[in-house]
């Protein structure tokens, strides 16, 4: 797809590997709609990022609010042709401690905030996407999704959130099957640790530690690399039904 003239609407996107994508995006020629929380400095990356970029404030947790920011972009915009989220977060609990069993509701909220969010963001982008006018390709739009390298060594203490993100894996698949007869593709992204949030704060020994692993770079990811290949992915129609690591081969070790 050819980025020049579209719209987007980037979950998360006024920080970290979200805000990356949206002003990479844009350096293309995409008219981008930041939605984050209305804490968030959404307002203000909206405005640094410029070319029409809006911010809609929504909660990844509530339909309603995530509904009303995509209607805003689409609004704004005419249409939407590219939806990225990267809205998600743990916890560290084993399914059995001292403390007895892993609670059922730290498991529901881990999987409401990352599975089920990831979901009803897809489904009301290609609500969206499904009204646009086919390009040469046939294409009407793209969905990008988040999972994470935990949805397949999930580390001790990662239970609810490799099981959200092995979630995300097994939807992306069986969505662009789905999708597939409306032009709509669907992929995900799957990183390692990367430069976002707490990480990005951590000192040099402490990253060499969490990296150690990994194949080449033996570092953590940065913003921009994620952007990068959220690029290459509404850029290369072939790209799609594939949740892609962005690991610099690295495998978790169990902690």
């Amino acid at each position: 797809m050819k980025i020049e003239g579209t719209g987007a609407v980037v979950a998360g996107g006024a920080s970290g590997m979200a805000r990356a994508s949206a002003e990479a995006l844009a350096e293309r020629g995409a008219r981008v709609a930041i939605l984050d929380l209305a804490a968030s400095d959404g307002e203000k990356v909206a405005a640094e990022i410029g070319g029409g970029a809006i911010f809609a404030p929504i909660d990844i947790r509530d339909s309603s609010t995530v509904s009303a920011g995509i209607d805003k972009a689409v609004e704004a915009f005419g249409s939407i042709q590219i939806g990225i989220n990267t809205a998600g977060g743990g916890i560290a609990k084993r399914t059995l401690s001292r403390d007895g069993p892993h609670p059922l509701d730290d498991f529901r909220g881990v999987i409401e905030l990352n599975l089920i969010g990831s979901f009803d963001f897809l489904r009301l982008c290609a609500e969206q996407m499904a009204k646009n006018e086919a390009d040469d390709d046939g294409e009407r739009g793209v969905v990008i999704s988040t999972a994470s390298i935990a949805a397949f060594e999930g580390q001790i203490g990662q239970v609810a959130y490799a099981s959200a993100k092995a979630g995300i894996a097994a939807m992306t698949f069986t969505a662009a099957r789905d999708l597939g007869s409306l032009g709509i593709r669907v992929t995900a992204i799957a990183p390692s640790l990367f430069e976002t949030g707490l990480t990005k704060l951590a000192p040099p020994e402490m990253a060499a530690a969490l990296t150690k692993d990994a194949a080449f770079p033996k570092r953590m990811g940065r913003p921009e690399e994620y952007a990068r290949l959220a690029v290459a992915i509404v850029e290369n129609p072939m790209l799609n039904a594939s949740t892609i690591r962005l690991d610099g081969g690295q495998r978790f070790a169990p902690k």
